[in-house]
């Protein structure tokens, strides 16, 4: 199998679907685990309310499965960008189909259909769409919009993004809004495989991008700029004022916390 997929713009990116076998290795470890945490709170819960009547233990069993299958791997997805401890395993991750991360919303209709595919039919209805699935979607990802690539030993560093000295100066001045993340990655990924493109594909890829990129940049770029020259001057600007951002943030926190420390009244610090 191929280690590249292509995202919605048809741009490669260094990951490979992940395989049936990994994607069984994970769901296991994921549910050997909540199975254990599930027994663990179920064994105290019993043990610190053991005179609760009936309609109480049904409630706070009902609230512990809704709690088990649906609330935790739903904030541990969302959370940790599509990985659970069984893909951190195995290494893998869900992602969007646009090769994006994932959000609340796609972890919960995961989860959601989970306990339906996973747990109520013993991971039968997810074992035969997986199966027939070029992806190896579940019915959850297929509701999602979403699917499992393999990362650990699937990825490959990208050349650096350099600025065009011709446009170093209007993309200074240049008023740059946050791009879309599946835009910024697809902008990225096509300026790492720009040679491995047919001439025309990356003709039309470029030009295509770089109009997408052209509605979040004001003035646009000089008349006759390459597509390619103007999206690495945004991207390359861009990571330039998160930098300096970023940096300017660690000083002032840096500050702050010096002067915190500072004895009040010009009290002089033994130490």
């Amino acid at each position: 199998m191929s280690d590249e997929i292509l995202i919605g713009e048809g741009v490669a990116l260094d990951a490979r679907p992940a395989s049936f076998a990994s994607r069984i290795l994970a769901a296991l470890i994921d549910a050997t685990v909540t199975l254990t945490v599930g027994f663990v709170v179920v064994i105290v819960g019993f043990a610190a309310g053991g005179g609760m009547n009936q309609a109480a233990a049904t409630a706070w069993s009902l609230v512990l499965v809704v709690m088990l299958l649906v609330g935790a791997p739903t904030a541990v997805e969302t959370l940790s960008r599509g990985r659970s401890l069984g893909k951190l395993a195995v290494g893998l991750r869900i992602v969007r189909d646009d090769g994006g991360p994932i959000r609340f919303r796609h972890a919960l209709i995961r989860a959601l259909v989970g306990v339906f595919e996973l747990w109520i039919t013993m991971g039968s209805v997810a074992l035969i769409t997986s199966l027939v699935n070029r992806k190896g979607k579940r019915v959850g990802d297929l509701l999602a919009g979403t699917y499992a690539v393999r990362i650990r030993g699937g990825q490959r560093a990208l050349p650096p993004v350099v600025m065009p000295p011709e446009l170093a100066r209007w993309a200074h001045a240049a008023d740059i809004r946050r791009l879309p993340d599946g835009l910024a990655l697809s902008a990225r990924q096509f300026l790492g495989r720009t040679t491995k493109l047919n001439p025309a594909s990356r003709r039309t890829l470029g030009t295509e991008l770089a109009a997408r990129v052209e509605e979040y940049v004001a003035p646009g770029p000089p008349l006759g700029t390459h597509p390619e020259r103007f999206i690495a001057a945004v991207l390359a600007e861009r990571r330039d004022r998160e930098f300096a951002h970023a940096s300017r943030v660690a000083a002032r926190t840096a500050a702050e916390e010096q002067q915190v420390a500072r004895l009040p009244h010009g009290v002089p610090d033994p130490y």
